[in-house]
Protein backbone atom coordinates (compact mmCIF):
# COMPACT_ATOMS: atom_id res chain seq x y z
CA UNK A 1 0.00 0.00 0.00
CA UNK A 2 1.10 3.30 -1.06
CA UNK A 3 1.30 4.75 2.72
CA UNK A 4 1.15 8.51 1.19
CA UNK A 5 -1.76 8.06 -0.75
CA UNK A 6 -4.99 9.07 0.40
CA UNK A 7 -8.26 8.46 -1.25
CA UNK A 8 -11.01 10.23 0.75
CA UNK A 9 -12.45 13.30 2.06
CA UNK A 10 -14.63 15.29 4.32
CA UNK A 11 -17.01 18.03 4.42
CA UNK A 12 -18.62 19.83 7.57
CA UNK A 13 -22.21 20.90 6.94
CA UNK A 14 -24.31 22.65 9.20
CA UNK A 15 -27.33 20.26 10.15
CA UNK A 16 -30.92 21.98 11.17
CA UNK A 17 -30.91 20.89 14.43
CA UNK A 18 -31.20 22.63 17.82
CA UNK A 19 -28.91 23.92 19.00
CA UNK A 20 -27.37 24.16 15.81
CA UNK A 21 -25.13 26.80 17.09
CA UNK A 22 -23.25 24.52 19.47
CA UNK A 23 -21.41 22.74 16.12
CA UNK A 24 -21.43 21.08 13.40
CA UNK A 25 -22.64 17.42 11.21
CA UNK A 26 -19.80 15.09 9.34
CA UNK A 27 -20.23 13.67 6.33
CA UNK A 28 -17.87 11.50 4.53
CA UNK A 29 -17.63 9.94 0.99
CA UNK A 30 -14.65 8.19 -1.04
CA UNK A 31 -12.49 4.90 -0.16
CA UNK A 32 -13.56 3.29 3.18
CA UNK A 33 -11.28 0.00 3.24
CA UNK A 34 -10.50 1.53 6.94
CA UNK A 35 -13.35 2.33 8.11
CA UNK A 36 -12.38 5.92 7.53
CA UNK A 37 -15.76 7.12 5.72
CA UNK A 38 -16.80 6.68 9.80
CA UNK A 39 -20.67 5.14 9.24
CA UNK A 40 -20.22 1.69 10.42
CA UNK A 41 -18.90 -0.30 7.05
CA UNK A 42 -15.88 -0.87 4.95
CA UNK A 43 -17.80 0.28 2.37
CA UNK A 44 -16.99 2.81 -0.56
CA UNK A 45 -19.50 5.57 -0.57
CA UNK A 46 -19.80 7.44 -4.09
CA UNK A 47 -22.00 10.27 -2.50
CA UNK A 48 -21.83 12.09 1.15
CA UNK A 49 -23.02 10.04 4.13
CA UNK A 50 -23.28 11.69 7.83
CA UNK A 51 -20.57 10.21 10.04
CA UNK A 52 -22.47 7.89 12.87
CA UNK A 53 -22.86 9.30 15.64
CA UNK A 54 -21.08 12.63 15.64
CA UNK A 55 -22.52 15.83 16.27
CA UNK A 56 -21.53 18.87 17.67
CA UNK A 57 -18.85 19.38 15.62
CA UNK A 58 -15.90 21.97 15.85
CA UNK A 59 -13.25 21.04 13.90
CA UNK A 60 -11.78 18.21 12.09
CA UNK A 61 -8.41 17.06 10.62
CA UNK A 62 -7.37 13.72 8.16
CA UNK A 63 -4.82 11.74 8.62
CA UNK A 64 -4.03 8.83 6.08
CA UNK A 65 -7.00 6.65 6.38
CA UNK A 66 -8.20 7.96 9.07
CA UNK A 67 -10.26 11.04 10.61
CA UNK A 68 -9.84 13.15 13.99
CA UNK A 69 -12.78 15.37 15.02
CA UNK A 70 -13.09 18.14 18.27
CA UNK A 71 -16.10 18.28 19.55
CA UNK A 72 -17.33 21.90 21.01
CA UNK A 73 -18.07 20.27 24.04
CA UNK A 74 -13.84 20.01 24.42
CA UNK A 75 -13.62 16.30 23.52
CA UNK A 76 -12.16 14.40 20.72
CA UNK A 77 -13.47 11.65 18.66
CA UNK A 78 -11.77 9.27 16.00
CA UNK A 79 -12.37 6.61 13.32
CA UNK A 80 -10.61 4.82 10.64
CA UNK A 81 -7.08 3.10 10.71
CA UNK A 82 -5.72 2.31 13.83
CA UNK A 83 -2.77 0.31 13.32
CA UNK A 84 -0.43 2.83 15.15
CA UNK A 85 -2.81 3.95 17.89
CA UNK A 86 -3.28 6.44 16.21
CA UNK A 87 -7.40 6.69 17.48
CA UNK A 88 -6.27 7.17 20.59
CA UNK A 89 -8.53 4.99 22.43
CA UNK A 90 -5.93 2.30 24.11
CA UNK A 91 -6.25 0.16 21.02
CA UNK A 92 -4.70 -0.85 17.47
CA UNK A 93 -8.40 -1.38 16.13
CA UNK A 94 -9.79 -0.38 13.40
CA UNK A 95 -12.87 1.72 14.34
CA UNK A 96 -15.82 1.97 11.95
CA UNK A 97 -17.52 4.41 13.79
CA UNK A 98 -16.21 7.60 15.89
CA UNK A 99 -14.54 6.63 19.30
CA UNK A 100 -13.78 8.74 22.16
CA UNK A 101 -9.88 9.77 22.41
CA UNK A 102 -9.24 8.36 25.51
CA UNK A 103 -8.85 10.58 28.52
CA UNK A 104 -8.99 14.33 26.74
CA UNK A 105 -11.06 16.96 27.61
CA UNK A 106 -11.06 21.33 26.90
CA UNK A 107 -9.68 20.42 23.79
CA UNK A 108 -9.44 23.95 21.37
CA UNK A 109 -7.05 22.89 18.14
CA UNK A 110 -6.74 19.53 16.66
CA UNK A 111 -3.63 18.11 14.17
CA UNK A 112 -3.01 15.00 12.55
CA UNK A 113 -0.33 13.43 10.61
CA UNK A 114 0.20 10.27 8.24
CA UNK A 115 -0.17 7.85 11.81
CA UNK A 116 -0.31 9.91 14.41
CA UNK A 117 -2.39 12.67 15.76
CA UNK A 118 -2.39 15.95 18.07
CA UNK A 119 -4.33 18.12 20.27
CA UNK A 120 -4.28 21.15 22.42
CA UNK A 121 -5.55 22.28 25.50
CA UNK A 122 -7.13 25.05 26.82
CA UNK A 123 -4.38 25.66 29.13
CA UNK A 124 -1.45 25.78 26.29
CA UNK A 125 -0.24 22.51 26.89
CA UNK A 126 -0.67 19.69 23.74
CA UNK A 127 -1.03 16.16 23.54
CA UNK A 128 0.17 13.21 20.80
CA UNK A 129 -0.56 9.77 20.37
CA UNK A 130 0.02 7.24 17.59
CA UNK A 131 3.09 6.31 15.58
CA UNK A 132 6.54 7.78 16.90
CA UNK A 133 8.91 6.13 14.66
CA UNK A 134 10.90 10.18 14.33
CA UNK A 135 9.86 11.34 18.11
CA UNK A 136 6.51 13.16 16.07
CA UNK A 137 4.92 12.64 19.88
CA UNK A 138 7.21 15.11 21.01
CA UNK A 139 7.88 13.07 24.46
CA UNK A 140 11.12 12.50 24.39
CA UNK A 141 11.02 8.47 23.00
CA UNK A 142 10.20 7.10 19.98
CA UNK A 143 8.10 4.53 21.18
CA UNK A 144 4.79 4.02 19.90
CA UNK A 145 1.43 5.39 21.68
CA UNK A 146 -2.12 4.24 21.80
CA UNK A 147 -3.48 6.87 24.01
CA UNK A 148 -2.61 10.61 24.20
CA UNK A 149 0.38 11.77 26.26
CA UNK A 150 2.42 15.24 27.09
CA UNK A 151 4.21 16.91 24.39
CA UNK A 152 6.96 17.61 26.56
CA UNK A 153 7.96 20.95 27.43
CA UNK A 154 5.30 22.75 25.16
CA UNK A 155 3.56 25.73 26.28
CA UNK A 156 1.08 28.25 25.59
CA UNK A 157 0.37 26.50 22.35
CA UNK A 158 -2.58 28.12 19.98
CA UNK A 159 -2.42 25.74 17.08
CA UNK A 160 -1.29 22.73 15.87
CA UNK A 161 -0.99 20.44 12.76
CA UNK A 162 1.19 17.36 11.28
CA UNK A 163 3.12 16.03 8.33
CA UNK A 164 4.19 12.86 7.41
CA UNK A 165 5.79 12.12 10.33
CA UNK A 166 6.51 15.77 12.16
CA UNK A 167 4.47 17.92 13.87
CA UNK A 168 4.42 21.44 14.42
CA UNK A 169 3.13 23.85 16.61
CA UNK A 170 2.21 28.21 17.03
CA UNK A 171 2.75 29.55 20.42
CA UNK A 172 0.35 32.22 21.46
CA UNK A 173 3.43 34.59 21.46
CA UNK A 174 3.72 33.87 17.30
CA UNK A 175 6.46 31.75 17.12
CA UNK A 176 6.79 27.98 16.40
CA UNK A 177 7.87 24.86 17.69
CA UNK A 178 8.46 21.89 15.77
CA UNK A 179 9.42 18.07 16.46
CA UNK A 180 9.70 14.39 15.06
CA UNK A 181 11.31 13.55 11.37
CA UNK A 182 14.14 16.45 10.13
CA UNK A 183 15.67 14.44 7.43
CA UNK A 184 14.18 16.92 4.81
CA UNK A 185 14.90 19.97 7.63
CA UNK A 186 11.06 20.07 8.10
CA UNK A 187 11.41 21.17 11.83
CA UNK A 188 13.09 24.44 10.77
CA UNK A 189 16.08 24.48 13.27
CA UNK A 190 18.47 24.49 10.84
CA UNK A 191 19.69 21.09 10.85
CA UNK A 192 18.39 17.49 9.40
CA UNK A 193 18.90 16.14 12.74
CA UNK A 194 15.28 14.15 13.99
CA UNK A 195 13.96 16.36 17.65
CA UNK A 196 11.84 13.93 19.86
CA UNK A 197 11.21 17.13 21.95
CA UNK A 198 9.91 20.47 20.51
CA UNK A 199 12.34 22.85 19.17
CA UNK A 200 11.94 26.46 18.25
CA UNK A 201 11.56 26.69 14.40
CA UNK A 202 14.50 29.57 13.53
CA UNK A 203 13.74 33.26 13.01
CA UNK A 204 9.72 32.97 13.21
CA UNK A 205 7.58 35.55 15.24
CA UNK A 206 4.50 36.91 14.20
CA UNK A 207 2.76 33.68 12.81
CA UNK A 208 -1.10 33.43 12.52
CA UNK A 209 -1.73 30.23 10.65
CA UNK A 210 -0.07 27.63 9.42
CA UNK A 211 -0.55 24.45 7.31
CA UNK A 212 1.93 21.25 7.16
CA UNK A 213 2.85 19.45 3.71
CA UNK A 214 4.05 15.60 3.37
CA UNK A 215 7.29 16.95 4.42
CA UNK A 216 7.22 20.90 4.43
CA UNK A 217 5.70 23.35 6.23
CA UNK A 218 3.85 26.97 5.86
CA UNK A 219 3.57 29.60 8.03
CA UNK A 220 1.17 32.79 7.79
CA UNK A 221 2.46 35.64 9.30
CA UNK A 222 0.58 39.08 10.57
CA UNK A 223 1.82 40.94 7.58
CA UNK A 224 0.48 38.95 5.25
CA UNK A 225 3.28 37.35 3.68
CA UNK A 226 3.83 33.57 3.45
CA UNK A 227 7.27 31.96 5.28
CA UNK A 228 8.45 28.15 3.79
CA UNK A 229 10.68 25.42 4.55
CA UNK A 230 11.79 22.07 4.50
CA UNK A 231 11.41 19.28 1.64
CA UNK A 232 11.38 20.90 -2.05
CA UNK A 233 11.99 18.46 -4.64
CA UNK A 234 8.75 19.42 -6.30
CA UNK A 235 8.72 23.21 -5.80
CA UNK A 236 6.87 22.97 -3.08
CA UNK A 237 8.52 26.37 -1.42
CA UNK A 238 7.58 28.43 -4.37
CA UNK A 239 11.25 29.45 -4.29
CA UNK A 240 12.18 28.94 -7.88
CA UNK A 241 14.52 26.02 -7.24
CA UNK A 242 14.29 22.42 -6.29
CA UNK A 243 16.93 23.30 -2.88
CA UNK A 244 15.49 22.00 0.27
CA UNK A 245 15.45 24.48 2.89
CA UNK A 246 16.35 24.00 6.47
CA UNK A 247 15.12 27.29 7.96
CA UNK A 248 11.70 29.38 6.66
CA UNK A 249 12.30 32.14 3.97
CA UNK A 250 10.06 34.72 2.44
CA UNK A 251 7.94 32.77 -0.21
CA UNK A 252 8.67 35.46 -2.83
CA UNK A 253 5.57 37.37 -4.67
CA UNK A 254 2.91 36.90 -2.17
CA UNK A 255 1.44 40.14 -0.21
CA UNK A 256 -1.77 40.02 1.93
CA UNK A 257 -2.24 36.37 2.17
CA UNK A 258 -5.42 35.59 4.39
CA UNK A 259 -4.77 31.74 4.59
CA UNK A 260 -2.64 29.14 3.89
CA UNK A 261 -3.09 24.97 3.01
CA UNK A 262 -0.65 22.23 2.32
CA UNK A 263 -0.74 19.09 0.07
CA UNK A 264 1.80 16.21 -0.21
CA UNK A 265 4.29 18.25 -2.22
CA UNK A 266 2.06 21.18 -3.33
CA UNK A 267 0.99 24.38 -0.78
CA UNK A 268 -1.37 27.16 -1.71
CA UNK A 269 -1.65 30.74 -0.14
CA UNK A 270 -5.39 32.64 -0.26
CA UNK A 271 -5.08 36.90 -0.91
CA UNK A 272 -7.59 39.20 0.84
CA UNK A 273 -8.64 39.94 -2.87
CA UNK A 274 -9.76 36.07 -3.18
CA UNK A 275 -7.09 35.41 -5.39
CA UNK A 276 -5.88 32.13 -4.71
CA UNK A 277 -2.06 30.67 -5.78
CA UNK A 278 -0.66 27.58 -6.20
CA UNK A 279 2.77 26.18 -6.56
CA UNK A 280 4.56 22.69 -6.29
CA UNK A 281 3.81 19.11 -7.91
CA UNK A 282 1.14 19.07 -10.49
CA UNK A 283 1.12 15.40 -11.51
CA UNK A 284 -3.28 15.01 -10.89
CA UNK A 285 -3.99 18.38 -11.11
CA UNK A 286 -3.68 19.28 -7.76
CA UNK A 287 -2.41 23.03 -8.72
CA UNK A 288 -5.81 23.80 -10.46
CA UNK A 289 -4.08 25.66 -13.35
CA UNK A 290 -5.80 23.27 -16.19
CA UNK A 291 -2.73 21.15 -17.01
CA UNK A 292 -0.03 18.78 -14.91
CA UNK A 293 3.31 20.82 -15.32
CA UNK A 294 4.77 21.49 -12.14
CA UNK A 295 5.14 25.01 -10.79
CA UNK A 296 7.91 26.61 -8.65
CA UNK A 297 7.17 30.00 -7.99
CA UNK A 298 3.15 31.57 -6.88
CA UNK A 299 0.78 30.99 -9.87
CA UNK A 300 -2.90 32.39 -9.91
CA UNK A 301 -5.59 29.57 -10.01
CA UNK A 302 -8.33 31.15 -12.65
CA UNK A 303 -11.28 31.90 -10.50
CA UNK A 304 -14.88 30.78 -11.74
CA UNK A 305 -16.69 33.70 -13.12
CA UNK A 306 -19.02 35.61 -11.16
CA UNK A 307 -16.98 34.09 -7.59
CA UNK A 308 -14.62 34.97 -5.02
CA UNK A 309 -12.42 31.81 -2.94
CA UNK A 310 -13.06 32.58 0.68
CA UNK A 311 -11.66 29.49 2.19
CA UNK A 312 -9.36 26.75 1.38
CA UNK A 313 -8.17 23.26 2.68
CA UNK A 314 -5.69 20.75 1.73
CA UNK A 315 -4.19 17.88 3.54
CA UNK A 316 -0.53 16.23 4.69
CA UNK A 317 -1.67 13.03 2.77
CA UNK A 318 -3.71 14.03 0.00
CA UNK A 319 -3.13 14.88 -3.74
CA UNK A 320 -6.21 17.36 -3.95
CA UNK A 321 -7.36 20.33 -2.59
CA UNK A 322 -10.83 22.16 -1.38
CA UNK A 323 -11.91 25.95 -2.01
CA UNK A 324 -15.03 27.61 -1.32
CA UNK A 325 -16.03 30.19 -3.70
CA UNK A 326 -18.47 32.71 -2.51
CA UNK A 327 -20.78 35.38 -5.49
CA UNK A 328 -19.62 38.15 -6.05
CA UNK A 329 -22.86 40.83 -5.29
CA UNK A 330 -23.79 42.17 -8.77
CA UNK A 331 -22.95 46.25 -8.78
CA UNK A 332 -27.37 46.77 -9.07
CA UNK A 333 -27.83 44.49 -6.23
CA UNK A 334 -24.86 46.71 -3.56
CA UNK A 335 -27.01 50.09 -4.93
CA UNK A 336 -29.56 48.21 -3.99
CA UNK A 337 -28.68 47.47 -0.63
CA UNK A 338 -27.60 50.79 -0.29
CA UNK A 339 -30.67 52.99 -0.93
CA UNK A 340 -32.55 50.52 1.21
CA UNK A 341 -30.18 50.88 4.43
CA UNK A 342 -30.44 54.87 3.32
CA UNK A 343 -34.04 54.92 3.71
CA UNK A 344 -33.71 53.46 7.23
CA UNK A 345 -31.18 56.48 8.53
CA UNK A 346 -32.52 59.82 6.20
CA UNK A 347 -36.17 60.71 5.30
CA UNK A 348 -37.68 58.46 2.61
CA UNK A 349 -38.60 61.33 0.27
CA UNK A 350 -34.45 61.58 -0.05
CA UNK A 351 -34.41 58.76 -1.83
CA UNK A 352 -35.81 58.63 -5.19
CA UNK A 353 -38.88 55.86 -5.33
CA UNK A 354 -38.25 55.46 -9.10
CA UNK A 355 -34.47 54.61 -9.01
CA UNK A 356 -35.48 51.98 -6.15
CA UNK A 357 -38.66 50.51 -8.08
CA UNK A 358 -36.11 50.76 -10.74
CA UNK A 359 -32.40 48.91 -8.79
CA UNK A 360 -35.27 46.39 -7.57
CA UNK A 361 -36.95 45.22 -11.20
CA UNK A 362 -33.24 44.49 -12.63
CA UNK A 363 -32.30 42.90 -9.33
CA UNK A 364 -35.39 40.82 -10.15
CA UNK A 365 -34.84 40.03 -13.61
CA UNK A 366 -31.39 39.03 -13.35
CA UNK A 367 -32.37 36.38 -10.47
CA UNK A 368 -35.04 35.19 -12.45
CA UNK A 369 -32.78 35.09 -15.50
Amino acid sequence: MNRSYTLFALLIAMLPCAPAAYGYQVYAWGYNVHGQIGDGTTTTRLSPVPVSGLTNVASIAVGNFFSVAALSDGTVRAWGDNGSGQLGDGTTTIRTTPVPVSGLANVTSIGAGFYHSLAVLSDGTARAWGNNQFGELGDGTTTRRSRPVNVSSLANAALIAGGDSASVAVLNDGTARAWGNNTRGQVGDGTTTNRSIPVMVSGLAGVTSLAVGGHHALALLTDGTVQAWGHNTSGQLGDGTITRRLTPFTVPGLTNIVDVAATLTASFALSADGTLWSWGANNVGQLGLGDFSSRFVPTQVATPAGYRFTDIAGGPAGYHMLALATPIPEPSTLMLVALVMASLFFPWRRVPRWAVSSLFHEYRGRRSG
